[in-house]
């Protein structure tokens, strides 16, 4: 169940690592992306090679919403909300999951959900639980990322070809949300091992896009 949508723009407000992600919605639908986007002395290297989709190796964690529609398998939604009652979204199978295993959950219209630490394995396509925890009360503080600060502006730009990037790259990259912010654009993934990272440096320069992994590794 995936929500076909134009790019979830998040304001840049310091939400580089914000790792609760409560709401729910598809990843990018599979309209191509927009044409390349060029500032000057920023351009697309059309050479390199398609996005890689990595495994984690071990366990990976996530405090977000498990929702489950009528039949269909129970996801994880790691992206925006789609603001209804019931909510409506989507995102990655979740394996193993069972709604008698955990407490705290809604159900409307045939729609079951409910927020919770979840952890597993995933193996590109799948998320496989092997445990579930409430979500806390509050969420985690952000981490200082030196990219936000004024004199570390990233290449991409700022006005209308850092936006047009950010479709580009928001596409490309199959994100679940993404911003500009201090010069970058910023995404998030639903796991990126490093080699997402990789490819954005190589597809559109480095010091121009951040990934950032929504599944954290445990450890």
């Amino acid at each position: 169940m995936s929500l076909l949508r134009a790019p979830l723009r998040v304001l840049g407000t310091g939400l580089a690592g914000v790792l609760l992600l409560g709401a729910c919605a598809g990843p990018a639908g599979p309209a191509g992306p927009a044409g390349p986007a060029s500032d000057g002395d920023q351009t697309r290297d059309t050479t390199a090679s398609a996005p890689p989709t990595p495994a984690s190796p071990g366990a990976v964690t996530v405090v977000t919403t498990v929702l489950q529609e009528g039949g269909g398998p129970p996801e994880l939604c790691l992206g925006g909300l789609a603001e209804s009652y019931p909510p409506q979204g989507g995102g990655p199978e979740v394996a193993g999951w069972h709604w008698d295993a955990v407490e705290g959950e809604e159900s409307a219209q045939g729609t079951t959900w409910g927020t919770y630490t979840v952890e597993g394995t995933w193996d590109g396509e799948t998320f496989h639980l092997t445990g579930t925890g409430p979500a806390p009360a509050e969420p985690s503080a952000s981490p200082d990322d030196p990219r936000l600060a004024p004199d570390n502006a990233g290449a991409a730009g700022a006005g209308t070809a850092a936006d047009e990037l950010h479709d580009e790259v928001y596409g490309d990259l199959d994100a679940l949300a993404g911003w500009v912010e201090n010069g970058y654009v910023w995404v998030t993934v639903v796991y990126d091992d490093g080699s997402i990272q990789r490819y954005a440096d190589d597809t559109y320069s480095a010091d121009t896009v951040v990934v950032q992994s929504a599944l954290q590794d445990v450890g």
